[in-house]
This record gives C-alpha cells, structure tokens and sequence, in this order.
C-alpha cells in the first residue's frame, strides 16, 4: 500500500472518531506521562537546553498569531460570536508568548511587568477561551465588530500594563520570587497571585476542552475538533507547571513540551481549516460554471434543436420517412441536451433517488408511459457513479418507451443494485437492432466503469430487464 493511501486511510479514521472520544485520549496520554515523571526519577523532570527552550516559545508565538489570523478570517466570513472571543483569546495568549520571548532573548526578565503581564494575559486569554466553548453558535447583529474584533484586546493590554505598572512597588519582583521560566512558582515559595493564575488556566482550560469536545459532536466544523484535544494538552500543562515549576531559563520542562503540543494540535487544526476552505472555494467555483453551462445549453443549443424539430415538420409531405428521422433525431438531442443540463444544474450532494425520480419522470411523460419507481433514498454514491447510473436509467427507460412500445416501466433501486423493467415488445439481445447497439454498449461500459457488472434479459414479446450491480 503507498504511503499516500496510508494517510488518507488515518485522515479517514479521524474524521470518524467522536470529538470527545479524541479529547479523552489525549487527556490519558498528558496524564500517563506526568504521573510516570511524578513517580519517575528526578532527571526526567527537565532538560538544560537554552536554545530549545527559545524554539519552543518561538513556535508557540508564532502559531498563536497564525491561528488568530486564520479564525479572523472565519469571522468575516461568518461573524459568529464564538469565533470573535477565540479570535481574541489567541491573540492574548500570542501576546504573551512574545512578551515571554523578547524577555529571554533579553537574557530574562527585568521588571514586574515582565512576569506578571504575560501571566495576567494568559489568564485573561483562557477566560476567553472558556466563554467561547460555552457561548451557542450565534451571529453577530452589529457588522461593526469585523473591524473592532482587536480594540478589546488593546484595551485589555493597556489597561493591565497600566494597573500592573501602577502596583510595581507592591508587587514581587524576579529576583524575588527566582522563577525566571515559565513564571510559576511552586506552592512552598511562590506568590498567592500567581499560584492563583496558574489554577484558574489549568479551569479555564479543562473547561474548554470538555465544551468543545460537546460542541464538536453537533457541529461539522474541522477546526473544533481539533480545539478540544488542544486544550485538553493546555490543562495538562498548566497541572505541570503546577507540580514541578520552571525555574531556570535555559532549561525545558515537561509542561513546556506539552504547551507546545497545544499549539501543535491548534496548528493542525489550522491546517484542517485551510483545506477545507479551499476545498469548498474549488466546489463553488465548479458549480458555478456548471451552472453557466447549463444555461447556455439551455439557451442555446436546447432552442436551436426546438426550431429544427419545428421547421422539418413542414416539410412532412415532401419526404415523410426522411422527415421523420430527423424529427426523431432532433427529439433525441433534445432529450440529450436536456439531460446534460440537468445534470450540469445538479447539486453534487445530492442523493441518487432523487436524481433519478427526476431524470425519468419526463421521459415516461414524454412518451406517456406509465412509470413506477420503488427508489431507496438512502443509497449514497460518487458523483461520477451517479451519474453513470443516471444515464444507464434513462437509457433505459428511453428504449423501452420509444423501440420497445412500452406502455409500464419500472424502475427500481436498491442498495447496490438498479433495475429497469418495461413491458414492451422485448428482442433478441443476440441480433443487432437498429437503434439499442450503441445505447446497449454505452450501458454494458458505463456499468463496468462504476466498477460493477450489467445484466440484460429480453425476449421477443416479453418486455425487457436490465439490471446493474456494484
């Protein structure tokens, strides 16, 4: 099997599995490894590593912002509520991340507002983070928030860095409270404020992760899915930095390691979004110029054959047979051109039942046959095996009306099976007839394309079945 049919059989497998079933696994994961460092030896708690530790908090920053730009672009399009607050929520924790990187290319922190800023923004971030999860699936009234989505995010940092900067001198600085890490001290040493930050993100989180897992199951939405395991990932982290604080810059611990994994997966969940907006991009663009198409055979082609038909039966007392042919000529292409406009006009989810109930009934009523259709419309199949079907069902139906005399036509469709019996004069499948050569060979090809197989069973005064499987 290629490695290109492997992905696609994993990208399939997550798309079956429930939300919350993915957000639990992750959370097993996270917790397994922090209880192993917790009865682990001490070597596992960390890695001395300064460069790495600026990698990682590089890459947080950086898929923070990127993911804020791509859910801004969401809320243009949708102006939902719940995408204006993760808007938000990312860029507050972006914010912070770089805040956390300029102080370690700085060689660590050099005021309060250095250690308490950012930790005061990820608080305010993840409180976000737990409104968005809760918030139902709204729009928003006022138009005027697409281009004031970042002013509360502004005045959020203004108005923290000013109050911060204000209570400097009653505050702890780094020095005093020697965390230069992450920023969280440990219970025995720490200060209350930050104690207290760390706990209500490990809340805000949890929370989150569990309201998006939920909201996930009800939504077809590609970048939800992924917002629940992510934030699963984030609490773990927070409970880390919990149990063993980070204290030295240029060391990594594991509640680093696992707050990138949230941005990773937020990342992934990025990208999942992308393709999928591209993809519905391409779709609407396809059946837009189908659509076209449609109407310039419509317009077009359809009349151009109307007035064929129209002026060749002046000419009826001149050369009847020939007049007749190119009567029954004209018909044909109509029908044809008919039946290409139908399917060019055609939605592409649209169930097979459906497409055939309407691809027959004005054949039956063309040539006033009396058609009965027992159509299972739960059978789902590809584009291009719908319309194979659609077209060896016309075939059909067209052939029992005009060649074989039909007064009854019966279609039938099954789970993997479409049948066309009629009750008219039936033939020889052996002797070539004029006029079902081609239609038969068309049929036979179109069925073995699908792949399936095609059965043909007619006699002389007996009517005519074809049956297709697949």
């Amino acid at each position: 099997m290629s490695e290109l049919a492997v992905r696609g059989r994993a990208v399939v497998l997550v798309r079956k599995l429930d939300p919350g079933t993915i957000t639990l696994a992750v959370a097993v994961l996270g917790a397994v490894a922090t209880t192993i460092l917790v009865v682990g030896p001490e070597h596992l708690l960390g890695y001395q590593s300064a460069a790495w530790h600026l990698v990682l908090e590089t890459v947080d920053a950086c898929i923070a912002l990127l993911l804020a730009y791509l859910v801004y672009g969401r809320f243009r399009r949708a102006s939902r509520w719940q995408d204006l607050l993760l808007l938000q929520g990312l860029v507050l924790l972006g914010t912070a991340n770089i805040l956390l990187l300029l102080s370690l290319i700085q060689g660590g922190r050099s005021g309060v507002l250095d250690i308490w800023l950012p930790a005061a923004l990820r608080v305010l971030g993840t409180v976000v983070f737990a409104a968005a999860a809760l918030l139902p699936d709204r729009v928003a009234g006022w138009a005027g928030w697409q281009l004031w989505a970042f002013a509360p995010v502004v005045a959020a940092v203004t108005l923290l860095t000013i109050g911060l900067d204000s209570q400097a001198d009653h505050l702890p600085r780094p020095g005093e409270l020697e965390v230069p890490g992450e920023g969280m001290p440990s219970s025995t040493n720490g200060h209350p404020g930050l104690l207290a930050a760390q706990l209500l993100t490990l809340a805000c989180f949890s929370l989150a992760a569990a309201a998006f897992a939920v909201q996930a199951r009800r939504r077809d939405d590609v970048l939800l899915r992924w917002l629940g395991p992510a934030f699963a990932l984030g609490a773990l982290a927070r409970l880390n930095y919990l149990l063993f604080p980070s204290r030295q810059p240029d060391w990594l611990y594991t509640g680093d390691v696992l707050r990138t994994g949230c941005y990773f997966l937020l990342l992934i969940g990025a990208g999942r979004e992308i393709s999928k907006y591209w993809s519905s991009r391409t779709r609407t663009a396809v059946t837009e110029d189908r659509r076209r198409m449609a109407r310039e055979l419509h317009d077009g082609v359809l009349q151009e054959l109307a007035y064929i038909r129209s002026e060749a039966a002046a000419f009826s007392t001149v050369d009847e047979l020939r007049v007749n042919r190119i009567q029954a000529a004209s018909e044909r292409a109509m029908d044809e051109a008919r039946e290409l406009v139908e399917t060019l006009s055609r939605p592409g989810d649209e169930r097979l039942g459906s497409v055939l109930r309407r691809a027959v009934e004005p054949i039956a009523e063309r040539h006033d046959v009396i058609l009965e259709l027992d159509l299972d419309d739960t059978v789902a199949v590809g584009p291009a095996q719908s319309h194979a079907l659609v077209r060896i069902a016309r075939e059909a139906v067209l052939n029992g009306a005009q060649h074989g005399r039909a007064e009854r036509v019966k279609v039938q469709l099954g789970r993997n099976s479409l049948t066309v019996a009629d009750d008219g004069q039936g033939f020889d499948p052996v002797l070539r007839t004029p006029g079902r050569g081609f239609g038969l060979v068309s049929m036979r090809e179109r069925a073995e394309g699908l792949p399936g197989t095609f059965d043909l069973d007619s006699q002389p005064g007996h009517g005519t079945t074809v049956t297709v499987r697949w």
